[in-house]
Formats: C-alpha cells, sequence, structure tokens
C-alpha cells in the first residue's frame, strides 16, 4: 500500500502544473444505509454465515455501511477518497490492519490522451469483477448474490483504461496487489493482473467479461488462481430488465486443481417511479472452499432464491424488503437445519 500512495502522490504532483490555469471542482457525497435481518436458522452469536460479509448481524438493527466521500476533479485529473463503517467494513476487511479497514476509496488519477480517452489510475477502486457493488441503492437486489460475496468488492493497484469514440465500449488493464487486497498476502511477491472489456452493442443490452490472474496465497504454495466473470444486461423495454451471469474460477492446491463456478439471474420489473419488484435465482458451487468458507471440511456446494420489493421514498432515499430461501447440502445446513429463510428491510440514502 506504501509503494501506491508513493505512485499516487508522484502522479498529482507532476499534474499540478498541467493542472495551474485550470479550474478544480471539489464535491462532496456520501451515503449510508441500516438494516434488520432476520435468519431463521437462528445463528450462534447472531452471526451469519463466514461466506456472506453484507448484512451480517441477525436479528438486529445495524449499519451495513456509511461512507463519506470527497472527489477533486479537473479535465485530466481525478481523485477520490472515501472513508467507511459498518458491518461491510468489519468483515470484509477483516485481513486488512485495523486502520485500512475505513477506506471505501482512495485513489487518483490522470489522463493519458485525451483523444483516446486514456485513463491511468492507482489506489483503492471499486472492483473491476462483477455486476454488483457494495453500495445496495446500485444493485437490483437489497442483499448481495453468493458470487459476489465471494469475489472482489474492490481492487487495490493501478489501472488503465479507455474508450472507443462511440462510446460503447470500454476495456481496462489492471496490475493488483491480490484478491481484494489492499495490502498483500505476507510472503506473496508476485503481483496479480485483471482485465476487462464492457460492450453495449446497443442501448438495451450490455456485455461484460472481466477476469483475475495472480494468487492469495504465499508463493511458496505456489497456488495461481484465475478467475473468469461473465454478464450480459438486457433491458428490453423501460419496465422490464434481465441480468444474468456466470463466473468460473480454478486455483491449484499441491497436485489437485480445484475449481468453483456460479450462475446467478436476475430479472427487475418497475411498477412505476416509486416501486419495483424483483426476483433473483442463483447456485454456488466450491468444491475445495477456495472462496467460499463455511469452517466445514466438506464441499460448498448452495442454491438461493429471492424476491424484493422496493419504494423509492426521494429520489435519494430507498426502502426495501427482501424474502430469500438458501438450499444447503445436509451437511453444511445450521442450526436449525430444516429452515434456511431469510428476511431483510434496509433503508438506504444517498446525499
Amino acid at each position: 500500500m506504501k509503494k501506491l500512495i508513493l505512485v499516487s502522490t508522484i502522479l498529482f504532483t507532476n499534474t499540478q502544473i498541467i493542472e495551474a490555469q485550470e479550474k478544480p471542482k471539489l464535491t462532496f457525497s456520501g451515503y449510508s444505509e441500516v438494516y434488520f435481518n432476520y435468519d431463521a436458522t437462528q445463528p450462534k452469536q447472531s452471526l451469519r454465515p463466514n461466506f456472506l460479509y453484507n448484512h451480517k448481524r441477525n436479528n438486529e438493527v445495524n449499519i451495513n455501511l456509511a461512507f463519506a466521500k470527497a472527489t477533486y476533479a479537473t479535465n485530466n485529473l481525478r481523485s477520490n477518497l472515501a472513508l467507511m463503517v459498518g458491518n461491510y467494513a468489519q468483515y470484509n476487511l477483516a485481513a486488512e490492519d485495523a486502520i485500512m479497514r475505513h477506506v471505501y476509496e482512495a485513489n487518483v488519477g490522470v489522463q493519458l490522451s485525451k483523444k483516446n480517452n486514456i485513463w491511468l489510475d492507482a489506489g483503492v477502486m471499486p472492483s473491476h469483477i462483477g455486476f454488483e457493488s457494495a453500495i445496495a441503492q446500485d444493485c437490483w437486489t437489497p442483499s448481495r448474490s453468493l458470487v459476489a460475496e465471494n469475489s472482489p468488492y474492490f481492487n487495490s493497484g493501478v489501472k488503465i483504461s479507455g474508450n472507443n469514440k462511440k462510446e460503447n465500449l470500454t476495456m481496462a488493464f489492471l496490475v493488483l496487489n491480490g484478491w481484494q487486497r489492499i495490502q498483500k498476502v505476507a510472503g506473496n511477491n508476485m503481483p496479480s493482473i485483471g482485465m476487462q472489456i464492457n460492450f453495449k452493442p446497443k442501448s438495451t443490452l450490455t456485455l461484460n467479461y472481466s477476469n483475475f490472474i495472480g494468487a492469495d496465497k504465499p508463493d511458496s504454495l505456489k497456488a495461481l488462481r484465475t478467475y473468469h466473470n461473465i454478464y450480459a444486461i438486457y433491458e428490453p423495454a423501460k419496465k422490464w430488465s434481465i441480468t444474468a451471469g456466470f463466473d468460473l474460477g480454478t486455483e491449484k492446491i499441491a497436485s489437485i486443481n480445484a475449481n468453483w463456478y456460479t450462475p446467478v439471474i436476475i430479472a427487475r420489473y418497475k411498477v412505476n417511479a416509486k416501486n419495483t419488484i424483483a426476483a433473483r435465482a442463483e447456485y454456488f458451487n466450491d468444491n475445495y472452499q477456495i472462496v467460499a468458507n463455511n469452517n466445514n471440511t466438506n464441499s460448498f456446494k448452495a442454491n438461493g432464491f429471492s424476491v424484493n420489493y422496493d419504494y423509492t421514498i426521494t429520489p435519494n432515499c430507498l426502502w426495501r424488503i427482501e424474502a430469500k430461501h438458501y438450499g444447503y447440502p445436509s451437511n453444511l445446513k445450521t442450526s436449525n437445519p430444516s429452515n434456511n429463510f431469510n428476511a431483510l428491510t434496509t433503508l438506504s440514502i444517498k446525499f
């Protein structure tokens, strides 16, 4: 992380001369999401399973994510700093140093080519993988899918990105500190890389491919991880929209080539300007618990189905309620194996 801060400082300093004649723009924004979750399995210590990182506390009102963000921008310079609190910060960044768990974003970018809109960004940034983020209000469902919970929400590294003149094709190449890591894993000295291609052949269709190649373990284990993320978003009408995705990961463990995969589909219907409903079906298979860990020696397999209703109170304030059911093999069920029902309600605001 110290190297990233140094790179960011150098980039920022070198662009001050270029920006001297331009009027910078400094803006502030934020987000806050409060929730109540009821899990019929009644997990011990009120903590939901290890493979979930959002809405982690059961049967209590809590904060999932709240952050304040400052953005500085000129014609060819941009920078973001956002500090956060909440369950997402506490559990999803548990492996980081305590102070770094509060960093949602910390990056600076320089435009390398105005003609081709090519940017170089460095620091902690949103992930290039997946169609969901930690900001629930930007997602179709109030809870995250299993694939989102067990793939990176953020990147830490350097990214070069650009788009074509039609602005319907965006490409990015990244050099990263690892699999959702601000600081590298001890004993891991090799950088990881990633790529993203996002294409909109028409206004109603978005196609995306993202990948990751690297390691999340010490070099001595020689555990190379590869990950492929594919999804499509189709919006055939103003009221209807569908997202379908498929992710596949592999990692070598000793002489075993482990793999995990997950398909997911979400359908959304906008009843009117204030009311929206959505449904999600998903499946997750991780035979060696490479990313989805449930403190169990057996493989992890789960299917899920959820439905949710959203009510837009104001343009920036959203109330949501969701019913979800997970199906597990018998050896993964928790203290109440007969019922894997979960109910969630959230209230979020952007400002």
